[in-house]
């Protein structure tokens, strides 16, 4: 090809390291990102706020309080529950062993009170200043026994991530994954007195005295326990939710105040009387202050007040312009006569809640519900507040409180209140006996589970025939060997005598519906 005018040659070349043949990349086996916002000669991290200003703002609004109860009590106050991670069709007594280990550890992980109403504690002090913690405690095995709060959460302080990474191992669904951490340390300063923390999962050994990490063979004088801390957002101390709407709470408190001064120090002078050209005569001035005195009662009901005014002039006759004259001016209109700033407050009480993403139902604001709006309103929080933060901190106890213990078959879950419509459920039901799909076990079940009560299955084969009549006969004609009318209506009468013999009087019209369909059967020659 011939080289064209104006252009020059060019040539690419391509370079290959030889030292890369040699060693070929690999992936870093530790996060490298610089998380820290403080400098690297700052071991210990300051918090960014007095955090005793958190506990002062929400201890002294007059809404985050309500908001902080209504999170405990329907993340943790429904209680903890043990169950299984899927759905077995069979329960071996492997797994039945293990479901009454987990469940005899969590009931004993705290002695003094409820697991849940330490968790409930938990959670009022994690919306009070964004971060709260657990001291976790381990027997001789290693294994995690006990858990006590941290009450004092401002005394607490943390490091940064430090160096070197510890090489441990995570238990994942029976699986052991080989993992690089960076672990940070914590100490307690309180009344002159500084303990010692490692992060929760650390397995090295540390001096709570020194909060030095002891080396293998050395002396430790008194081995730390561990931190497990639940924070709101990244924030290396947590953000309260309500952080945003600081200046807010402070004006609605700094409005609360304004009205409670004028209720303390404020004028409630009702009514002036003016003189012109003259004064009260002494006579006069006595009588008006003992008749104010006196206003209380019933027998000042009734009574008038004369008052006389004597001239200051020095004159001997009254003149035509200058007589004295008296005058009642009415002050109440000027009076205050409801707090001020009412709209500003409410608003305030909004954003707040607006932070908590609760509705008023939550906080004891209820004139505005009906029983349809309530139940739509309790549904959207649930699934947009509650739940999640359930699971975060069920999370939170499975995977890094109770993890050494390896379980294979359970887990730990936080109840949930049960927002089952009654009359929902019951057109629901309606459409499926219709349908066929409705069986006397699942009718009594159903029935039981409303009532917060377990039941058993009836015995024989009729307890799982729905009770439609299509799918009695279809049922009855499609079995190898079906059994006649008449046993089964005997078996339906000895469990109507058993049920009104316990006391189950609940599921007795339904023995007796589907004996009547059987007999209407038998009659119809449907079946024999």
């Amino acid at each position: 090809m011939s080289e064209k005018k104006g252009l020059s040659k060019m040539r690419a070349m391509i370079f290959k390291s030889a030292e890369r043949k040699e060693k070929p990349i690999r992936k870093a086996d530790e996060p490298l990102a610089l998380n820290d916002d403080v400098p690297g000669s700052v071991l210990w991290i300051t918090p960014p706020v007095d955090l005793k200003g958190y506990k002062v703002i929400a201890d002294e609004s007059t809404i985050i309080p309500q908001c902080r109860t209504a999170y405990k009590t329907n993340i943790a106050g429904f209680g903890i529950s043990v169950q299984y991670k899927d759905d077995y069709d069979d329960e071996t007594p492997e797994m039945k062993a293990e479901y009454d280990r987990v469940l005899n550890i969590v009931e004993c992980l705290n002695l003094d009170k409820d697991v849940k109403e330490v968790f409930e504690d938990l959670i009022d002090l994690k919306e009070t200043y964004g971060i709260a913690y657990l001291e976790v405690i381990r027997n001789n095995k290693g294994e995690v026994v006990q858990i006590e709060l941290i009450k004092d959460v401002e005394t607490i302080e943390k490091t940064c991530e430090l160096e070197p990474a510890v090489d441990i191992i995570i238990h994942h669904n029976g699986v052991d994954i080989p993992y690089k951490k960076k672990y940070c340390k914590y100490r307690q300063t309180k009344n002159g007195k500084t303990v010692y923390f490692k992060e929760m999962g650390d397995p090295r050994l540390m001096d709570a005295i020194t909060g030095e990490y002891i080396k293998e063979g050395a002396e430790c004088k008194r081995e730390a326990n561990e931190i497990l801390e639940f924070a709101i957002g990244v924030s290396t101390y947590g953000q309260p939710r309500w952080y945003g709407d600081i200046l807010t709470i402070d004006g609605a408190k700094r409005a609360e105040n304004l009205n409670n001064n004028y209720f303390r120090k404020g004028r409630h002078t009702p009514l002036a009387i003016v003189v012109n050209g003259g004064t009260l005569s002494d006579d006069s001035y006595t009588k008006l202050q003992e008749y104010i005195d006196g206003i209380e009662g019933e027998n000042g009901q009734h009574a008038f007040l004369l008052l006389e005014v004597e001239n200051n002039d020095e004159g001997t006759a009254f003149e035509e312009d200058k007589k004295p004259s008296v005058e009642l001016k009415d002050l109440s209109p000027i009076l205050q006569k409801d707090e001020l700033f009412q709209e500003y407050i409410d608003n305030h009480r909004r954003k707040v809640q607006s932070a908590f993403r609760l509705p008023d139902l939550y906080v004891g604001y209820t004139q505005d519900y009906n029983r349809a709006t309530a139940n739509a309103a309790m549904e959207v929080t649930e699934q947009q507040v509650f739940i999640p933060e359930r699971k975060s901190l069920a999370w939170q106890i499975n995977n890094k409180l109770l993890a050494d213990y390896n379980f294979k078959y359970c887990e730990i879950v936080f109840n949930a209140p049960d927002l089952s419509n009654v009359d929902d459920l019951a057109q629901i039901l309606t459409v499926v006996k219709d349908a066929g799909g409705l069986t006397p076990n699942k009718a009594k079940d159903i029935l039981y589970g409303l009532l917060g009560e377990t039941s058993e299955d009836y015995e024989g084969e009729w307890g799982n025939i729905p009770l439609n009549a299509a799918s009695v006969a279809g049922l009855a004609n499609a079995a190898a060997a079906p059994a006649g009318a008449e046993d089964i209506q005997v078996q339906i009468t000895e469990s109507i005598e058993k049920a009104l013999g316990n006391n189950d009087s609940e599921i007795v019209p339904i023995l007796k519906a589907v004996r009547d369909l059987l007999s209407d059967l038998q009659n119809n020659g449907v079946m024999e």
